[in-house]
């Protein structure tokens, strides 16, 4: 286990305060480390989490990152009981933005313009197509004709295609390769109408800028990018829009709790010019004579400081620190070391700018954060979260700019400035040794997921817990049932928690077992407590409440106490709420039982739940042979329902009405009792199913009223299959049999004289048995014995046949 400290930069906790000692891990340095807020009382937590880049869909990684995110804020502001300021900040102008909305715009434009597949665009999506090609599958020749394309990259990259590495060795493929495949299929979608264009074939015209944007998007903003009019950043701002909105609605769909608040990079300009300024004036930072302004790493250090303090190794990569500044950076001779990155950039034309000390520009990515999480949080904060990708350059450049900024704070200057005592990086979601990435386009969304029944806000967070927040994830089907299986044991046990709610058991106690699941939940409960102070340690902490299931299940139902059973689904209930696991539910009620799911729909409550009671009490009678018409008229009398119902109540009403009614007629025509336990049987099996409800009939007690879900309708379905396949041996068997007794009724025909009198014998005895093969061999001894019981066997097979197809005797 790591090292646990208590960190050099801060003052020891009040001697009051009752501060919950939690063991973080913390990527500032890379071990476990006592956490202690920077309050005087301990109680409060201020946390800023970098939020997303709104020009596209959030996909399932970005998922794992919010959610595991709100899984750690939950449990520290409701299980320790923090007060935590939850800060995040929405990148609404960044390069990938300028080139996204900049590419549809111009996109949008050229498919006004031309609603008729004419040669223009034809040959425009051709150049594209070209342009494409040349700059990211340098491989390829660039005149590669759409109708070579398939086979030339299936030479170029047959590597790459076969699942190694772009390098040829033994390195396993990465990021690098999934890209160069993504590159791959995009330009093959574009090849493959290209092609149909050149044969002159038809084609629809919304189908070809479908298949052909991603090349053409690239292109076009090469050609036309510079010379749109940016002043107004509408162009931008309906991409920017657009996205946080869907963005904000899918994170919602997870049961994601909003931001206390959020801040956004353009409502920040006049105050990030103003950050860097102080930087520049602070002595670290220079500005170009473009009007760019870069940090002075090498000046930062001089000064004791230290640089790339999240990833020291990374320092020195020189694709990270590009992906860091940006694809429209501006490569400045002036810089004086190619690591000094971007504080604020100087617009060229077709980017949107903003006044700075400098002439008009824009921010550079890194300083957003700097700017916005110290104006809101001050010049120290407890918390900075990001996924395990922003270590470096991102929070690493963070970290460096905002001590920058806030340098000399110290009044003893005992140490550099701490802007951030504990950085959590969330592992990342990965595909087959990929993570899920919008660049890579290896994504499914997380509105897709959703709507497609992928995953639910629960099933998607309860595999998260599974793992631990700073691991990386790969979702593999052990995992996923892992969690089905889970969700299933929790879901169960709370039916029968709410059902004993309902219907209270007032058992005769074991005292041996009632303390043996107190005893249990006690365990449970301290290894809760352990795994949670340990760096959020929830797989541990769902492992707990599976083994308190377990444990219930395996003592006698009967033998425990109706309050000791609810005591444990009260405080597993508390749990799985706490980890964000029921997203109707608070934790304002320490009574409440269950989570959402498991409950019949409320206007079925007043129906369904006498229904239920009415087909216990015929049941019941039916399986002790009662078959009484007055009983069975005195039990459908009960709870009649009224003539006049709401209409989501109607389907219920009817049913139960429907049903009352058959009893009745069941009892004026002595139904048996088979056929009355079958009326159950559909009740339950067809009219409410029908209706998303499944009565769960138990020995010895009253039937449990659930929900359909899915657990149910696998178990259906597999019995369902299981009885097709039964029937299905069945049928070929009988078949099977069929057509062996067809063909042995069609031998029976041959008489055993001549059933040997064929060419592979050249002589016979009298009875038809062979003595020389055709050769004119003599028939070894041991052949013409096997052939006499072949020869025994038809003769009987054949004297039966006759005797069956002889007529009646005279």
């Amino acid at each position: 286990m790591a090292t646990v400290r208590q960190p050099p930069w801060q003052a020891p906790a009040p001697t009051n305060a009752k501060i919950p000692e939690i063991r973080i891990y913390n990527s500032l340095t890379r071990q476990k480390e006592l956490f202690v807020p920077s309050d005087d009382e301990g109680k409060k937590i201020t946390w800023y989490a970098c939020g997303p880049t709104v020009y596209d869909d959030a996909h399932l990684g970005h998922a794992r990152n919010y959610v595991t995110t709100d899984i750690i804020r939950r449990i520290l502001k409701d299980y320790f009981k923090f007060d935590v300021k939850f800060v995040m900040n929405i990148t609404d102008v960044d390069d990938k933005i300028i080139i996204r909305g900049r590419q549809q715009h111009l996109l949008s434009e050229f498919t006004s313009k031309h609603v008729k597949l004419d040669d223009e665009v034809i040959s425009t999506a051709q150049a594209a197509f070209k342009a494409y090609i040349k700059k990211n599958l340098v491989q390829i020749d660039a005149e590669t004709q759409p109708h070579r394309y398939e086979s030339v990259t299936k030479q170029a990259y047959a590597g790459v295609l076969e699942g190694k590495s772009l390098e040829g060795s033994g390195k396993p493929p990465g990021d690098k390769e999934a890209k160069v495949k993504m590159h791959i299929k995009t330009a093959a979608s574009a090849a493959e109408v290209l092609q149909s264009a050149s044969k002159g074939e038809s084609l629809d015209l919304t189908e070809f800028y479908t298949k052909t944007q991603d090349v053409l998007l690239p292109y076009l903003d090469q050609l036309y990018g510079s010379s749109l009019d940016i002043r107004d950043y509408s162009i931008f701002s309906k991409l920017t829009t657009k996205y946080e909105n869907r963005f904000m609605e899918d994170v919602r769909a997870l049961n994601v709790l909003d931001a206390d608040l959020i801040t956004r990079v353009t409502e920040y300009s006049k105050e990030i010019a103003e950050f860097v300024d102080k930087i520049v004036n602070n002595k670290f930072a220079y500005a170009t004579s473009d009007g760019s302004v870069y940090f002075d790493i090498a000046a930062f250090e001089k000064a004791g400081n230290s640089y790339a303090r999240l990833e020291p190794w990374s320092r020195g990569d020189k694709e990270l620190q590009a992906d860091g500044e940006g694809a429209l950076t501006k490569k400045s001779t002036e810089k004086r070391s190619d690591a000094d990155f971007a504080l604020w950039k100087a617009s060229k034309p077709g980017e949107p700018s903003w006044p700075s000390p400098w002439g008009r520009g824009r921010p550079g990515w890194h300083i957003e954060c700097s700017a916005m999480a110290s104006d809101v949080l001050g010049p120290k904060m407890d918390i900075h979260s990001g996924g395990i990708d922003l270590a470096f350059p991102h929070h690493d450049n963070e970290l460096a700019q905002s001590e920058a900024y806030w340098h000399g704070l110290e009044q003893d200057h005992s140490h550099q400035h701490q802007w951030v005592n504990y950085f959590l990086h969330m592992g990342h979601l990965s595909i087959q040794g990929s993570k899920m990435s919008k660049s890579l386009k290896n994504f499914t969304t997380i509105r897709e997921a959703l709507e497609r029944g992928e995953w639910n806000a629960r099933s998607l967070r309860i595999v998260f817990l599974f793992k631990s927040w700073k691991d990386g994830i790969e979702i593999t089907d052990d995992l996923v049932k892992e969690g089905i299986g889970w969700e299933y044991k929790v879901n169960n046990f709370f039916l029968k928690a709410k059902d004993l709610e309902r219907n209270p058991s007032y058992n005769t106690p074991s005292v041996e077992h009632d303390s043996a699941l107190a005893k249990a939940l006690s365990e449970a409960q301290h290894k809760v407590d352990e795994a949670l102070r340990d760096s959020f340690n929830t797989r541990d902490v769902m492992r707990a409440i599976s083994n308190i299931i377990t444990e219930y299940n395996t003592l006698e139902k009967n033998s425990l106490t109706d309050e000791t059973i609810l005591t444990v689904a009260r405080w597993i209930t508390q749990l799985v709420t706490t980890l964000g696991l029921d997203g109707k539910a608070d934790l304002s009620d320490p009574n409440r039982v269950g989570w959402s799911g498991i409950d019949i729909p409320e206007a079925a409550v007043p129906l369904v739940y006498p229904l239920s009671r009415l087909r216990d009490e015929v049941r019941k009678n039916a399986i002790a042979g009662i078959t009484s018409p007055e009983l069975l008229t005195t039990i459908a009398s009960k709870d009649q329902a009224a003539k006049l119902q709401e209409a989501e109540t109607l389907p219920y009403a009817e049913v139960l009405t429907q049903f009352q009614e058959d009893v009745r007629n069941f009892a004026e025509k002595g139904a048996s009792a088979k056929e009355l336990l079958q009326l159950c049987d559909q009740l339950r099996d067809v009219k409410l199913w029908d209706l998303g409800i499944y009565l769960e009939d138990r020995e010895g007690q009253p039937a449990m009223v659930r929900p359909v879900d899915q657990e149910l309708v696998a178990a259906r379905e597999a019995k369902v299959e299981k009885e097709r396949k039964k029937l299905a041996d069945k049928q070929k068997r009988e078949h099977e049999e069929a057509e062996k007794a067809a063909k042995k009724a069609e031998r029976a025909k041959l008489s055993h004289l001549e059933m040997f009198r064929t060419s592979e014998y050249s002589a016979w005895d009298d009875e038809g048995l062979p003595l020389r093969d055709a050769k004119g061999d003599e028939i070894p001894k041991n052949r013409t014995k096997k052939l006499k019981k072949e020869w025994v066997e038809q003769k009987k097979l054949h004297e039966q046949w006759k005797t069956a197809n002889s007529g009646p005797s005279s």
